[in-house]
């Protein structure tokens, strides 16, 4: 990738970003399109590094049942396991001939302890299975404590339902062009006091060193009392913007990234979320501009929003 020895000397550096300036010890983007930094820790234990409660919160909704199915299967094959090697003749109720049937049963009683049903079908005798499956009643009820918290903490858990568009735009805006990208709610929320921020991040020749630089970009509009329907945020290329005189062949080959920043607040969680996203300059469409999302209905009454017209948009000649 290329980077740029000179930029507009007007264009405003941030010295804040949080990011490193030291170029050649940053690989790769900033911020991952899905908002997280684009950073991997080392030099401490694997099991100190993560957090499982934020692991198991933010993890997609399958991998979460999975991992939930997967634990109770395997802690009653665990005790079932137990049972079985203690001797299901310790286990009243047992009426198996076969290996396989005797396991079974030591694995029914194990779920029905884990869960503390106790249907009463089977009960232990003798004071090593009661041990064990006392051991297991006490474990059972730690384990759904945690697993309840886990559930209400997923579901209460303040999000912000935004979608950003998959690519930015250089649109013509007034008499020259503008940085554009595209965001909208996509759930039945009320959203309100939205305010957003954009910093350009590019790769530049500094003393004969290669250096970050981080450029505030200036908004037409950078809050909206209300986000009901899209966004469109725009920077207006003008002469005081880092990204003046800047051709399509130099967004192709320029390594550069544009971080959004942006916060709204929820009535539902009645909070402040925050949504981040990040275009590297290959996702950025020089010459485009993105098509009406929104329309009214058929009878007039209401606005439709397209949420899966997100990202259209039209080449435009420049």
């Amino acid at each position: 990738m290329q980077f740029l020895k000179k930029i507009n000397s007007k264009a405003k550096v941030e010295s804040n970003s949080g990011f490193g300036s030291n170029a050649s010890s940053y690989g790769g983007r900033f911020i991952n399109k899905s908002g997280k930094a684009n950073v991997k820790k080392s030099g401490i234990g694997f099991l100190d590094s993560i957090s499982w409660y934020h692991t198991m919160l933010n993890i997609p909704r399958w991998k979460f049942l999975v991992i939930v199915v997967l634990f109770y299967f395997l802690v009653n094959l665990f005790f079932a396991s137990i049972y079985y090697l203690v001797g299901v003749e310790h286990l009243n109720g047992v009426n198996a001939t076969s290996t396989l049937e005797k396991y079974g049963q030591a694995f029914f009683f194990s779920i029905q302890t884990f869960t503390t049903v106790g249907y009463g079908h089977i009960s232990p005798s003798g004071f090593l299975a009661s041990f064990v499956a006392a051991v297991e009643a006490l474990f059972g009820l730690l384990s759904f404590a945690i697993a309840t918290g886990l559930f209400y903490g997923r579901f209460s858990k303040p999000t912000a339902f935004l979608l950003f568009s998959q690519n930015a735009l250089v649109a013509p805006f007034g008499k020259g062009t503008g940085l554009m990208l595209r965001v909208t709610p996509y759930k039945n929320t009320n959203l309100s006091d939205a305010e957003a921020k954009i910093t350009l991040g590019m790769v530049q020749e500094e003393g004969g060193k290669l250096v970050n630089k981080f450029y505030s970009l200036e908004l037409e509009m950078a809050k909206v009392n209300s986000l009901t329907l899209s966004w469109t945020l725009v920077h207006p290329i003008t002469e005081n913007s880092p990204l003046f005189n800047l051709s399509k062949e130099d967004y192709e080959n320029i390594d550069g990234e544009v971080l959004v920043f942006l916060k709204v607040f929820d009535d539902m969680f009645s909070t402040t979320v925050v949504k981040r996203t990040s275009y590297a300059f290959s996702e950025i469409v020089y010459g485009a501009k993105f098509t009406p999302m929104f329309s009214k209905s058929s009878d007039s009454d209401r606005t439709i929003l397209h949420v899966d017209k997100l990202n259209a948009f039209e080449k435009v000649q420049l």
